[in-house]
């Protein structure tokens, strides 16, 4: 079955092995902390949401991958009212060890060239995150990356495995494949993806964030 992609900027329906990319371990309450642009403990407290009515979402989406395309990831959040709070990345040789389900078996019988990973926690500055997954994936040729994108774009067939979030300081989080984005770069494909960590972020933020968030260079 064919992974249902919404809207403009594709949110997906959750695979059996997507959602088994990171087990989520418990509840983690974060804020920005005051002054220092890190991510602090805090309470339990209600937090406004960033809603889709706060901003204009399809200039966002526009202006944001605008941002994306010159390398600009803190100029692509600030379209959506958020900033980088947190990054870490990595590079990788091969994709076998760093996917899994048929994704896996694909990468066992046609090898990647290449995998960079990388992984952002994003918010505003009443205490919503969102983390944000990167991947790209290089391949010998465009052929290639097509059928892996045809691959990865169903439902089921599992995923790149993002970074671990505790990398940026936050609880196990379950990438769940609701807020998903893909597209081809040459011979790679990106693939982005969102899930909420903190405070109340809403649904087509964080779709938004994974569109502009797949344009993002190499």
């Amino acid at each position: 079955m064919a992974r249902r992609i919404g809207g403009a900027g594709g949110g997906s329906d959750p695979g059996a092995g997507k959602a088994g990319a990171v087990v989520a371990a418990g509840v983690l309450a974060l804020s920005v902390a005051a002054g220092s642009g890190g991510l602090s403990l805090g309470g339990a407290g209600s937090t406004t949401a960033v809603d889709a009515p706060s901003v204009n979402l399809t200039k966002a989406r526009s202006e944001g991958r605008k941002s994306a395309r010159r390398g600009d990831a803190d100029g692509a959040w600030r379209q959506l009212n958020m900033r980088t709070l947190k990054r870490t990345a990595k590079p990788a040789l091969e994709c076998v060890s760093h996917s899994f389900g048929q994704v896996r078996d694909h990468f066992v019988r046609h090898p990647c060239r290449s995998l960079d990973r990388i992984l952002f926690a994003v918010g505003d500055d009443r205490g919503n995150v969102a983390v944000v997954s990167v991947a790209r994936v290089g391949f010998r040729n465009r052929r290639d990356a097509g059928e892996f994108k045809k691959l990865i774009d169903v439902h089921g067939t599992g995923d790149i495995t993002p970074l671990a979030t505790p990398l940026l300081d936050l609880a196990d989080i379950r990438f769940t494949g609701l807020h998903y984005q893909s597209r081809p770069d040459g011979n790679a494909i990106v693939i982005a993806e969102t899930e909420p960590a903190s405070g109340q972020v809403s649904s087509e933020v964080l779709d938004a964030l994974a569109d502009v968030a797949s344009w993002l260079p190499h």
